[in-house]
């Protein structure tokens, strides 16, 4: 049993670690919010690494054939999320650039609820998260014991605790950004360089 349990942290790792547009957002958003934000954010990533680990190991190989007829529409979806998070970024941070208040203050525009709840539909849009997590679990005895409650469990909560770890180590690693550039200015690269990574992945889902 614990071997499905580290089964479900390597998938969790797996689908955590390359540094796409969800961990730019991450690491963007560590540096500009405060850390009960950036949090809530990463905890909205782990959360639906887990729930596709739990797909993955009831579906097993067969949720691929799905998912292969919904990529496009997905990554549309994900394209337009991508921007829309892209222009957002930028309109708050020119907003906190030309107000009056210090952006080393961080005014509170948004909530650890709204994070958590952004970050949770952008993952969920992206189909290699599960696809990996059906590949992992077919590699294990995940689904060889059907839908055995343990087995699956130990699985979900492998993937959301390796996940849940490498988001937060991202959004910390933003917070000591953050803190290193405590100028308007250096709050504002920050924003424009997340901003156009993001915007620049968009293009690129809607491109190839």
């Amino acid at each position: 049993m614990i071997g499905d349990f580290v089964a479900g942290a390597v998938g969790g790792l797996a689908v955590a670690m390359p540094i796409g547009a969800v961990g730019t957002y991450l690491i963007g958003l560590g540096a500009r919010e405060r850390m009960t934000v950036a949090s809530a954010a990463a905890l909205g990533v782990a959360s639906v690494d887990g729930g596709y680990a739990v797909i993955a190991a009831l579906s097993g190989s067969g949720v691929r054939a799905l998912l292969s007829t919904l990529s496009d529409w997905l990554e549309l979806l994900a394209a337009i999320v991508l921007a829309v998070l892209a222009i957002r970024t930028m309109h708050l941070a020119l907003r906190r650039y030309r107000g009056s208040v210090s952006a080393v203050r961080r005014p509170k525009d948004l909530t650890p609820a709204r994070a958590y709840l952004s970050l949770v539909a952008l993952t969920a849009l992206n189909p290699a998260t599960v696809i990996t997590f059906a590949a992992v679990a077919v590699g294990r005895s995940v689904t060889e014991h059907g839908s055995a409650l343990p087995t699956i469990a130990l699985f979900a909560i492998g993937a959301f605790a390796a996940s849940a770890v490498w988001q937060l180590l991202l959004t910390g690693g933003g917070n000591l950004l953050g803190r290193v550039f405590t100028g308007r200015r250096g709050q504002l690269g920050i924003s424009a360089c997340s901003a156009l990574i993001m915007l620049g992945l968009s293009i690129a889902l809607l491109l190839w």
